[in-house]
């Protein structure tokens, strides 16, 4: 392992990179854009998250209220239903009628003709 580690060092002493002295600029100005990109995706996923948890307290607010308002109606449905009688639907014009049920005959009592043919 030694011998590999001595060997990469003696190469890598040899290689010479052309370096116009702009290549340092270049990784520090493509890091400087990453590290702005980064930080805007950041603040825009943090803005998102704080403005959902925002509409979803409004939406459990709305939920409470329309449930009171269930509630109250209700109340309100099971209060007029007991004042419900024969009273009032004969004051609203309702009035009552005879019955009258549909029967039909049993099997028995048909009769078939023999030759109908």
């Amino acid at each position: 392992m030694r011998q590999a580690s001595l060997k990469l060092k003696s190469y890598a002493g040899n290689v010479n990179i052309i370096d116009n002295g702009n290549l340092q600029k270049r990784i520090l100005n493509m890091m400087l854009w990453m590290l702005g990109i980064l930080a805007l995706s950041y603040v825009f996923f943090l803005g998102n998250i704080v403005f959902n948890i925002v509409e979803r307290k409004t939406l459990e607010v709305y939920a409470h209220t329309l449930s009171n308002d269930v509630g109250n109606l209700e109340l309100e449905y099971l209060s007029l239903s007991q004042k419900v009688d024969l009273n009032l639907a004969y004051s609203l014009g309702f009035k009552e009628i005879k019955t009258k049920f549909a029967t039909r005959k049993t099997l028995g009592s048909i009769s078939i003709a023999e030759n109908e043919i």
